[in-house]
């Protein structure tokens, strides 16, 4: 089914309050508005930091402008999207993120002249008022069998007949479509209507791989956000108080600056810290723990906040074998990330980079480096070790944002210590983004 929106899809002066305030970002100061967004506080912190909010309706028309590019350079009729993030960066549309990334219940359509319709759940065409770039708003694309049940090659056969109409609007003859995500019965019907599906993660990536001034902008308020929710974890986090305790304050801290979510739990203490990966639990932590946690938090406008600290509860010292791992993981990522310049390959940042001491080596992280933006993005920079031939043919280019992180733990050892850093690449180097203290005590 179509669903034609007239007023709504502009910023319709009859559909709410008509004002002549804006925000900061350059969005309405409307207490009533549909559209999410920072608080107050957030704004007022970001100010006293000095750090400039993105201008949003700038944002999203860079956003989009990238997505049509890649489009028009591979030769593609058009973009479908399942993937919540992927919509939200063409878009900036969102709704129930977590819930659509197991029910596939919204789609988006981008052609290469830059036409986008967004398929929301039913009753959502209220969410997208305020995004003028948004040019419909369709329900069908809940083509899943909770959604469809028996009906669902019925469905998905709608939905690619719906595609297919646009891509003939839109694209002439050109039948060579990308698609990132989306359930088997979609993929069938497509292609039994004759359309070549092509890479539609490759397309996203490479859009979304290069920021510029207002992403970055919008990447700096994120981390703001993350590192004041962690600076008042930190505060809390005493002998006596459970590991759960501790990531509820970090949550509570996103949330109250207009953070969306935190896409893991891994924080872990005392013994718990090795092996990486355990999540926080009930553990009661105790003087003299290693707490060590990894943000992977989304926060304000939906960026990416991926920091790692590692710190000791309480008033004690750390070990001399803690100080020890814990400054050869920061010796790692400071050498790894003076690498970073413009022009460098991804290959040749995975033979450059810091070897991990063998003693390391067994419960080495996934990745040296990863690209970052809505989320983890390309590239995933391996270590020598996991280094595959034809895995990247691209370089380093100004507007890339990273993180530069390390695990070092041994096997069997009693803790483990990790870290990580959010940086831009410049014109002329990095800028590590990031500014949140490393914990003295180790370091002393």
């Amino acid at each position: 089914m179509t669903l034609q929106i007239g007023s709504n899809r502009k910023i319709d002066p009859t559909r709410r309050r008509a004002t002549t305030l804006f925000k900061p970002d350059g969005t309405p100061r409307d207490n009533d508005r549909v559209e999410i967004g920072p608080t107050d506080r957030a704004f007022e912190e970001w100010a006293a930091l000095g750090i400039a909010p993105p201008d949003m309706p700038s944002l999203r028309a860079y956003r989009l402008s990238r997505i049509v590019g890649q489009l028009q350079a591979r030769d593609l009729a058009g973009l479908v999207t399942f993937d919540p993030l992927n919509i939200r960066y063409i878009t900036d549309s969102t709704n129930m993120q977590l819930w659509t990334t197991h029910n596939p219940a919204r789609a988006c359509f981008v052609s290469a002249d830059g036409y986008v319709v967004l398929w929301d759940f039913h009753g959502s065409e209220h969410l997208t008022a305020h995004l003028p770039l948004v040019r419909e708003v369709r329900h069908g694309a809940s083509f899943f069998y909770f959604e469809s049940a028996g009906l669902v090659d019925e469905h998905a056969a709608r939905f690619a007949g719906e595609v297919d109409a646009l891509m003939r609007a839109h694209s002439g003859t050109n039948r060579r479509l990308a698609v990132d995500r989306m359930e088997r019965a979609g993929h069938l019907a497509l292609d039994r209507l004759g359309i070549e599906i092509a890479n539609g993660q490759e397309v996203t990536e490479f859009a979304r791989v290069i920021k510029d001034e207002n992403e970055v902008n919008a990447m700096r308020c994120a981390i703001a956000a993350c590192e004041a929710a962690m600076h008042e974890m930190e505060a809390m986090v005493r002998p006596g108080i459970t590991e759960v305790d501790a990531w509820a304050a970090l949550q509570h801290g996103n949330h109250i600056r207009g953070g969306e979510w935190i896409e893991t739990r891994i924080l872990s203490s005392g013994p718990r810290t090795n092996p990486w990966f355990q999540e926080a639990g009930p553990r009661v932590m105790a003087e003299g723990d290693i707490l060590a946690f990894d943000t992977d938090l989304i926060g304000p406008y939906g960026y990416c906040a991926d920091l790692s600290r590692t710190w000791i509860v309480g008033d004690a010292e750390p070990t001399p074998y803690e100080k020890q791992i814990y400054r050869d993981a920061l010796d790692h990522i400071t050498t790894n990330m003076a690498l970073l310049r413009p022009g460098l390959s991804i290959d040749d940042l995975t033979r450059l980079a810091q070897p991990l001491p063998e003693k390391y080596a067994h419960q080495r992280y996934g990745v040296a480096y990863h690209g970052v933006g809505l989320c983890d993005e390309y590239p995933s920079v391996r270590y020598p070790q996991d280094w595959e031939a034809g895995m990247h043919d691209a370089v380093l280019e100004p507007g890339m944002t990273l993180c530069v992180e390390v695990y070092h733990g041994e096997v069997g050892g009693p803790c483990g210590i990790k870290l990580e850093d959010q940086v831009l690449i410049t014109e002329d180097g990095y800028e590590n983004l990031t500014r949140y203290p490393f914990d003295h005590r180790f370091l002393t």
